[in-house]
């Protein structure tokens, strides 16, 4: 234990994801070493991040305006949504440059351990997107574990009744990868959406 603002500044630090005690306190004597200007510039894009940033009232990715950059591009194809877990999966998409769509953010998989359930989700509003007909096509790109895929289960059932076409992912085996350190259930995805050669 430290001295009091030392030591909140390590237990405030503990509370962000993926900080563990020991990197807490390696954060907080970094900054304590750092100059006076670098921890004014942290303060400042803190601040700054909490009272500009904002999410999409459409597709709820982050925003510094009411919609994303994304749903005020007229050039996206208006008939396909990609629909993600957290605003950093829009983003990883966006760098692949291969999906020309608009985006759904859940906020989250279904999660009964933790108490995340549909209701805690942008489920209502996906489907209120799906009401006009515009949209044909609703590709379900939640993470290829448990939560995330009982939440594409979720969401398949739930929406291929309303008429539209409903595609997962595909996964499998990482490029680079070795088939005798591949576990079962990626290595039978993979065998899953194998695709044919032609000539």
């Amino acid at each position: 234990m430290y001295e009091g603002p030392v030591q909140d500044l390590i237990d405030e630090l503990g509370q962000l994801p993926g900080i563990g005690p020991k990197s807490a306190q390696r954060i907080a004597f970094h900054i304590l070493s750092t100059e006076t200007a670098e921890v004014q510039r942290l303060i400042d894009a803190l601040q700054r991040v909490k009272q500009t940033v904002k999410f999409c009232e459409v597709c709820f990715n982050i925003a510094e305006e009411n919609r994303c950059r994304v749903c005020r591009d007229q050039r996206r194809d208006p008939t396909t949504i990609c629909v993600v877990e957290e605003p950093k999966d829009v983003v990883a998409i966006e760098r692949t440059r291969e999906f020309r769509g608009t985006y759904h953010v859940l906020g989250g998989a279904i999660s009964p351990i933790d108490g995340v359930g549909p209701g805690d989700l942008h489920v209502r509003e996906l489907c209120q997107r799906l009401a006009d007909g515009t949209v044909t096509e609703v590709i379900l790109a939640t993470d290829p574990n448990l939560e995330g895929e009982a939440t594409a289960t979720y969401l398949s059932r739930l929406l291929l009744p309303m008429g539209v076409k409903v595609a997962r992912l595909a996964s499998g085996l990482p490029v680079g990868g070795d088939l005798e350190y591949a576990d079962e259930v990626t290595l039978g995805r993979a065998f899953e959406g194998r695709r044919y050669v032609e000539l």
